[in-house]
Parts: structure tokens; sequence; C-alpha cells
């Protein structure tokens, strides 16, 4: 499969990130993931659970869909993973509306790569762009 087809390419706009995304505004590295696809997506559901306001389902197999709400303004972001087979989680975060996002999407990836890592431990994580 075409990896560039697992999550819908970001807008121009600068609110969305993407690691399938080749330009750098919109770039971020995969997730890291367990070395199975079964184990990522528990692990990913398990963070996703402690976060506050977040809703999610997995949607098919290999990912999940999730919505976060903004405290104040309601705004809300979605956020898609694709799980490969060998557990690499690729992911997706774009604003629903509006042009800014003010980092919002790229801090939110960030902040889940190291709730993610310290899930893992000393494992040794499996990136993204994996076979899958």
């Amino acid at each position: 499969m075409n990896d560039t087809r697992l999550l819908a390419p970001c807008p121009s706009s600068p609110n969305c990130v993407s690691s399938l995304a080749t330009d750098e505004r919109h770039r971020v590295e995969p997730l890291p993931g367990y070395a199975d696809r079964a184990g990522s997506l528990k692990l990913l559901s398990d963070v996703l659970a402690t976060l506050p306001r977040v809703s999610f389902e997995q949607v098919g197999p290999a990912r999940l869909q999730a919505r976060f709400t903004s405290r104040v303004l309601r705004f809300v972001d979605d956020v898609t993973f694709y799980v490969h087979e060998n557990g690499g989680i690729e992911v997706r975060s774009a604003s629903r509306v509006g042009y800014y996002d003010f980092g919002a999407n790229r801090r939110r990836v960030e902040d889940l790569r190291e709730r993610l890592e310290e899930r893992l431990g000393d494992l040794t994580p499996v990136q993204g762009q994996g076979a899958g």
C-alpha cells in the first residue's frame, strides 16, 4: 500500500501536521509503539483514555480516530492514527475550523509522543513508515 494514502493529506493551511507530510511546515515524526499492531493500538488507546476532553474510537483493524476539544472555545481538532503491522504509528492532527492553530496540533502530537515514550520505558520503540 502507498503510505501517503494511509492518512488524508494536510491542506495548505498551517493548522495541520502529519507524519506522512513531505514538507517541513506540516511534517512530524511518526509516533513510537510496540513491535506489533495490537500492542501499539492498546498502548495508544490507554494513553488517549487518560487525556481530558478526548473521545476516540477504533475504525477498522489499524486506525484510531480521536476528537480533541479545546477547554475554553470548544474548538474540535481531529486526530487520526494508522498503526502498521510492525507497530509503528502514523499520525495526522488537524483543526476543523480556522486557518492558524498557533502550533496546537504540533504540540499535541509531541505531547502524545512523550506520553507514549514514558509508557514504553526501556523498550525499543518502533517508528512508522514500516511494512504495513
